[in-house]
């Protein structure tokens, strides 16, 4: 029979106090937002990208090259066969669109920002925004959970702003790595809008940085779109004339 002595407590106690005093602090939420914008949020990019997207038992190709530069420059040309020419180009927070069907520039602004991009599950602004999280969201720790054998910090985020198109957001951050596993994005009432999972992450640079996602737009039924990023340099310097409406319209 086991007997409880002086010196086990003593040893017990110890080895407690030792415990606590080589774990490690779990995280505040700010540093995990900032883990997630220190990722993901680039100077400038420059990538060959592609979005599958199946709807209605419907399947669909398409096919780009872009570039981005802060969060108020961007530039995407399609290049698949039926979207051949077709242009978009955000500049000094206008965005504008070249289509060789029109033959003409457009302005795309106000809540035309919000809706589908290309037929995809992803909003102009979805695709285009480049802003840190931790500058517009209020975030606190909703707890940890095991998403797809990973363990995931989760969070809860509030806008700091009215104008946000997404006022709540729900994250799931790898506890080992900092990756983003998986966002849902909320609207004020609390009805979920969408959810973004990540399919692969990429070391570029120094940074985890996703290059494979499925996104899916919770007010549209049977549909879903797979973005896959190739050929991504991140923060090299890109000339103006990327981002020129003679480049739009050329």
């Amino acid at each position: 029979m086991f007997q409880i002595t002086k010196k086990n407590v003593s040893i017990s106690v110890l080895t407690l106090l030792i415990a606590v005093a080589t774990a490690t602090p779990a995280p505040t939420a700010e540093e995990l937002l900032r883990r997630v914008d220190n990722n993901e949020v680039y100077n400038t990019i420059e990538y060959e990208g592609e979005m599958i997207i199946e709807h209605n038992n419907r399947r669909f190709v398409k096919t780009m090259k872009a570039w981005g530069r802060g969060n108020t420059h961007s530039f995407i040309e399609f290049l698949n066969p039926e979207d051949r020419g077709t242009r978009y180009l955000r500049r000094d927070g206008r965005l504008f669109v070249f289509s060789p069907d029109m033959e003409d520039v457009m302005l795309i602004s106000g809540h035309m920002l919000r809706e589908s991009m290309m037929g995809s599950d992803m909003s102009y602004e979805d695709a285009i925004n480049n802003e840190p999280l931790a500058d517009r969201y209020d975030a606190v720790i909703a707890g940890s959970e095991t998403l797809n054998g990973r363990e995931a910090w989760v969070l809860d985020l509030t806008a700091r702003r009215r104008t946000e198109s997404y006022p709540k957001r729900k994250l799931w951050i790898d506890k080992e790595n900092g990756d983003l596993l998986r966002y849902e994005l909320f609207a004020l009432s609390g009805a979920r809008l969408k959810e973004f999972n990540l399919l692969r992450a990429e070391v570029i640079d120094g940074r985890r940085f996703p290059v494979e996602s499925e996104v899916r737009d919770l007010l549209r039924r049977n549909s879903k779109t797979t973005f896959i990023m190739r050929n991504v340099v991140l923060d090299k310097p890109l000339p103006d004339a990327i981002f020129s409406q003679r480049n739009l319209k050329r």
